[in-house]
């Protein structure tokens, strides 16, 4: 299989049993855009690795430092086939062009509810803001109970906000994480989106607080990505 690439990956597709997401601090906007192209020229020069990676990509932090990877599985088994057959020759060809980064902690996920786009919806995402929560302890219960009452106050919000396009929920597979993968137009978007309710996206409402004041929530994030590089297997042999 050939290495195609793509303009972004579908974070719902039903195929997916799982995703990765993981962090790299390169430090500079220059050392970035250096990783990026190390990435493409290391995956394009080879074969696609395996049948149960669906897709592979790559977005640069608003931070001028860091890249999110995120990729889609079709079960752990494939991404340990990978990690045995081939991730280290591609990492060493990336690492001997750009020397000295980071790599921060990698996560697995499961795909729980989608926020899909509306039927006609033909924006693409010029941003990917990633929603991290963390919580005390493994509870998939309450993993699951929190993304339900995001969706629950959503649902009740009067004011949606302009520019989203689709929110992806993601839960971990050791019960203590939630990530959310939201695409939207822009990162004005997202900027004028949070300058508007003042705290997180949403108008103010005793639903949104239960879900900004969850009990057992202990840290997590939100961070701008732009998309910078996504593939999947082609159909070449």
């Amino acid at each position: 299989m050939t290495v195609q690439f793509t303009d972004r990956p579908d974070p719902a597709r039903n195929d997916a049993g799982i995703a990765k997401a993981s962090t790299w601090d390169v430090g500079t906007p220059e050392r970035q855009r250096q990783a990026v192209d190390a990435i493409r020229k290391a995956w394009e020069s080879r074969e696609w690795p395996h049948p149960g990676l669906l897709s592979y990509s790559v977005y640069a932090g608003e931070d001028g430092r860091t890249l999110l990877h995120y990729s889609q599985w079709s079960g752990e088994q494939a991404y340990q086939d990978f990690v045995r057959e081939s991730r280290d020759a591609r990492n060493a060809d990336i690492d001997a062009a750009v020397p000295g980064i980071e790599r921060i902690a990698l996560h697995t996920y499961e795909l729980y509810r989608s926020g899909l786009r509306t039927e006609g919806d033909t924006r693409e995402p010029g941003c990917v803001v990633i929603v991290d929560v963390e919580f005390a302890g493994p509870d998939p219960a309450r993993q699951r109970d929190w993304v339900d009452a995001v969706f629950e106050a959503l649902g009740e919000d009067p004011d949606t906000p302009a520019g989203g396009i689709a929110a992806h929920f993601h839960v971990s597979t050791d019960g203590t994480r939630v990530l959310n993968y939201a695409e939207w137009e822009s990162a004005g978007h997202h900027i004028a989106a949070l300058a508007t309710s003042g705290e997180g996206i949403g108008s103010p409402s005793p639903l949104w607080e239960r879900v900004q004041k969850y009990p057992g929530m202990t840290g997590g994030g939100v961070n701008r990505y732009t998309p910078a590089l996504s593939m999947e297997a082609g159909a070449g042999a």
